[in-house]
């Protein structure tokens, strides 16, 4: 017998990728449920070569499922979460609201998977673990094996985010705006602050007092809790006109010498990580080869003259998956992989 997953917020962008990734990845899984709010009740949604029927969240029994996989934003999770973990699920987060919690762990399975066997061995644990902003996750991914090898004591981020990464909502205003433009329609903001097609902006959810918005806040608690605490890390993070995909440039400061051939050499053998970095036209990766992928791809590695150790890269990833989707799985299968067993097994 296999697993039962609940995947709740199926409906949504990464509620249907995680669908895909699931059928993709042959996930041991007996049963799959789509869940959503109950206005989504009856709508068909693919999952390999099945054809599933939402479930409605609010009626659904949880007592044998394995997992629930949640992205249905912030208060669903704060509600939900604890429900569902208390009837038995182990619950995989996409949403914010547990992540900064210290007894939820924060998890990218490439970076620091090991503590999720110390999370199985804790007979008190919440039930519940988290996922990164997904801008997080990819730029984790590329920052460890190099940190493991001359400790990252400084990094500035700036991110490209997609549409997509403000859901449906998002990608659905850039394609109007889009189409609008062309017949001279005003591109009137909605989900958007000011115009997003041919434009960017530097704005991705809510100002704090210091002058950094919550996204770029997220960047940096997140970095510290799933990396080291040590890493002194600013982000600039700007929404762009692409559909799926999320870029960042990073600069890197370290402890100790690494030249560019040894980071290149490094995240060449790292989990998780493809590069493309050729020094021509056209040798590095963009958003749109990235889109259905499931690694993070680094171009552009160089040193920096102007700090001693100093790297400078180019990270993207399609933000619905690694960012989102596939984390959640990955966290699954690592669970999995160290004892975690299906309740029907473990009776």
């Amino acid at each position: 017998m296999g697993y039962r997953v609940a995947v709740v917020g199926a409906t949504g962008n990464v509620g249907r990728e995680v669908l895909n990734i699931l059928a993709e990845r042959k996930f041991p899984a007996d049963e799959v449920f789509a869940l959503a709010s109950s206005r989504s009740i009856g709508k068909e949604l693919s999952y390999g070569d099945k054809i599933l029927k939402t479930k409605d969240l609010q009626h659904f029994d949880f007592s044998s499922v394995d997992f629930a996989i949640m992205s249905a934003g912030g208060s669903i999770s704060k509600d939900w979460a604890p429900r569902i973990a208390a009837a038995g699920a182990i619950v995989i987060d996409n949403s914010s609201y547990w992540r900064y919690h210290s007894d939820v762990p924060l998890v990218v399975p490439e970076v620091n998977g090991h503590v999720l066997e110390r999370w199985l061995a804790d007979e008190k644990r919440t039930g519940i673990i988290a996922n990164p902003n997904c801008s997080t996750a990819q730029l984790v991914v590329a920052l460890k094996p190099l940190h493991d090898h001359a400790r990252i004591t400084r990094a500035v981020v700036s991110t490209y985010q997609s549409v997509s990464g403000a859901g449906k909502e998002g990608v659905d205003e850039l394609w109007n705006q889009t189409k609008g433009i062309f017949v001279n329609d005003s591109p009137t903001p909605q989900k958007f602050t000011k115009q997003i097609a041919f434009n960017v902006i530097p704005h991705i959810d809510v100002f704090m007092e210091d002058g950094y918005t919550k996204e770029e806040w997220k960047v940096l608690a997140e970095t510290k809790k799933i990396l080291d605490p040590k890493i002194k890390v600013t982000c600039t993070a700007v929404r762009v006109p692409v559909f799926v995909g999320h870029s960042e440039a990073v600069n890197l400061e370290f402890a100790n010498p690494i030249s560019a051939d040894e980071a290149r050499d490094i995240l060449r053998e790292a989990p998780g990580i493809s590069v493309l970095d050729k020094r021509e036209a056209g040798g590095y990766a963009t958003p749109v080869e990235t889109v259905g992928e499931y690694d993070t791809y680094v171009s552009r590695i160089r040193e920096d003259v102007t700090v001693e150790n100093g790297l400078a890269m180019w990270v993207v990833s399609d933000n619905l998956r690694k960012g989102a989707a596939l984390n959640t799985i990955q966290i699954a299968e690592t669970l999995i992989e160290k004892g975690y067993k299906a309740r029907a097994l473990a009776a």
